[in-house]
């Protein structure tokens, strides 16, 4: 199946949902070549990026489902190559 490369960007401003964010990031860790994750803790929110290698339904799948939970806000760039 074919890959794409994209960063996800998220920012949690319900801590209470990173722990579900952490889990569905675990659940895709075969597709995910880096994270970085930063407290911004004077504004009481996280924001991470996210690095990915995966099938584009992949991705737009776990974007959906991360974009689900309370109180977080996610967008994908999409790489227009295709491997």
């Amino acid at each position: 199946m074919e890959s794409r490369v994209a960063v996800m960007a998220i920012i949690v401003e319900d801590l209470e949902s990173a722990e579900s964010v952490n889990a569905l990031l675990h659940e895709n860790a075969p597709y995910i070549v880096g994270r970085m994750g930063i407290p911004y803790r004077q504004r009481g929110i996280s924001v991470m990026s996210v690095v990915l290698d995966a099938p584009q339904d992949a991705i737009s799948a776990m974007a959906g489902r991360i974009g689900a939970l309370p109180g977080v806000s996610v967008k994908t760039a999409f790489s227009n190559i295709i491997g």
